[in-house]
């Protein structure tokens, strides 16, 4: 269960990059917009503000339409054969079990506590999808149906018909069984989900007055469920659905970036469901004094090889907010960092709410800057220089921290593992210099390509094609289910093949590889 509970969250991972840039563009033209910034240029009655404007509404594209996004996006990462067509039947269907959806409330509404008169918006439990006026079960409806439709497309895309029949196998045949699925499920959704959206209410109203204390508890979770995978489901809820504010606090920042700008009240006041959107915080300031603390205990001589992979990791984290190959240098050789780690993302987070600092700073350095610095310095420069300093503040408090535990307990961080076991810290030069030998020996060619090589090698480290079940990906990880677990070789032999590092348990495999795991699992599909 707790497989196939990973492999769900690495797959909301596909739809979800699509928001960074998607952000990114919306926060850019909000700032263009801004009078506060431009001045006159941005007269909204001037040819620069309605360019900016264009670019704005096609930004808010994946956002107005995210269900959508993710009925399209989930099958890409779940369905295990035939994904392009998973993804045309999830739509299909999840059309269709809208307006089934649609008809009943618009037949038996007041039965079901639904006023379907009314127009669709919010607070009015209502949505339009493509058109069709339906109950706004937001994200949670989307991998509802996804997750039916990849079910039925794993189970029955193959199914063999008579000949006479053959024109209903595949996408077909799928579409005719979940057509009838959707009926009932459709019944169920408008018995059940109005009264789920009264708990979502309430649970706003709790968040709102949680503080600080649900604050770290949120910021806990996020980052002490990275190794398991299920991160995503604790903050996606947040950022993207209507868990803290109607339409999630993603587009919620961006639809009311201007209207703060122009505020001088504390952002706090402003926005105090930001404190859930804060654990960025961790990824410039804490992977900073992380990395300085992992230099300083290296051993002298190891430090120039420590510094080579730390640099790009650490950069990787504070520029962009990728944080899982900086992460997974320490995780797994010393899983008490990594509590501490969480225990510290907590506090700094709790301590920037506490002196009245929210925003959207979800991501690195340049998020920080779009979405928040640039367009709202001009009345809150106060609050983010308070920001800094807390920020600099938590580094150092990181960088003693993990120094003295790390020689405390000699932790086996990069750079002070024993001679024999250098091949920690294999860097990407070493693997293509093994290669280029083995080839030269007369070898298989294995290092050709990047990604190529990379997927030999870590499907020979898995025991073998004949010991894969299932393989998978999220944002960095690629996710295998092995049949035999004794096959598989140990941290080392990935890591050679320039692999950041290895989780999972038992059966579920996880290779740290970076932000290229889609053309490493693209290949290494081709070689099953």
């Amino acid at each position: 269960m707790m497989q196939k509970i990973q492999r769900f969250g690495g797959a909301m991972f596909t739809p979800v990059l699509l928001f960074a840039f998607a952000g990114l563009m919306a926060g850019l033209s909000s700032l263009f917009m801004n009078q506060q910034v431009m001045g006159g240029l941005a007269d909204p009655s001037g040819w620069w503000y309605q360019l900016w404007n264009v670019i704005q509404q096609g930004a808010w594209t994946v956002f107005n339409h995210m269900p959508l996004v993710f009925v399209v996006g989930l099958p890409i990462g779940l369905a295990k054969k035939q994904n392009a067509r998973a993804c045309m039947e999830a739509v299909v269907l999840y059309l269709t079990f809208n307006v089934f959806l649609s008809t009943i409330l618009a037949a038996w509404g007041p039965f079901f506590g639904v006023d379907y008169t009314v127009e669709a918006g919010a607070g009015t439990g209502l949505t339009n999808i493509a058109g069709i006026k339906t109950l706004d079960m937001g994200m949670v409806g989307a991998i509802l149906i996804a997750g039916i439709v990849v079910f039925l497309h794993n189970r029955y895309f193959d199914k063999e018909l008579p000949e006479f029949l053959g024109i209903f196998k595949g996408s077909t045949y799928i579409f005719m069984i979940g057509f009838f699925a959707m009926i009932p499920v459709a019944f169920a959704a408008a018995l059940i989900w109005p009264k789920i959206q009264l708990g979502i209410a309430m649970l706003q109203t709790f968040l709102a007055g949680s503080g600080a204390a649900g604050v770290g508890i949120y910021a806990f979770l996020v980052r002490i469920l990275i190794p398991t995978g299920l991160h995503h489901f604790v903050y996606a809820p947040f950022l993207y659905d209507n868990v803290a504010v109607t339409g999630g606090l993603a587009s919620y920042w961006v639809a009311h970036m201007n209207e703060f700008a122009a505020s001088t009240e504390s952002l706090r006041v402003l926005f105090p469901e930001g404190g859930f959107t804060l654990f960025g915080m961790t990824k410039i300031f804490g992977s900073i004094g992380i990395a300085m603390a992992i230099y300083n205990t290296a051993d002298e001589k190891k430090k120039k090889i420590v510094a080579g992979l730390l640099i790009p990791t650490t950069l990787t984290a504070v520029v962009s907010g990728i944080t899982e190959p900086l992460e997974f240098t320490f995780l797994f050789v010393a899983p008490a960092l990594f509590i501490t780690h969480s225990i510290l993302t907590a506090l700094m987070e709790t301590a920037c709410y506490l002196l009245g600092i929210t925003g959207y700073f979800t991501d690195g350095l340049i998020g920080f800057a779009v979405m928040n610095w640039i367009p709202l310095f001009k009345n809150h420069w106060v609050s983010y220089l308070v920001q800094i300093l807390v920020g600099v503040a938590f580094t150092a408090v990181y960088f003693f921290l993990f120094r003295f535990m790390i020689r405390k307990f000699n932790f086996k961080t990069p750079g002070r593992e024993t001679d024999g076991e250098e091949t920690k810290l294999f860097r990407r030069a070493d693997y293509e210099e093994k290669k280029l030998t083995e080839k030269s020996a007369g070898g298989n060619g294995a290092g050709e390509g990047s990604y190529s090589g990379k997927a030999e090698v870590f499907l020979a480290a898995c025991g073998g094609k004949d010991n894969i079940a299932d393989v998978t990906n999220c944002a960095t990880r690629l996710r295998i289910s092995v049949k035999d677990e004794s096959l598989v070789q140990d941290a080392s032999a990935f890591k050679a093949a320039g692999a950041y590092g290895l989780a999972g348990k038992g059966k579920a495999i996880q290779i740290i590889v970076g932000m290229s795991v889609p053309q490493v699992r693209e290949e290494f599909e081709k070689l099953l």
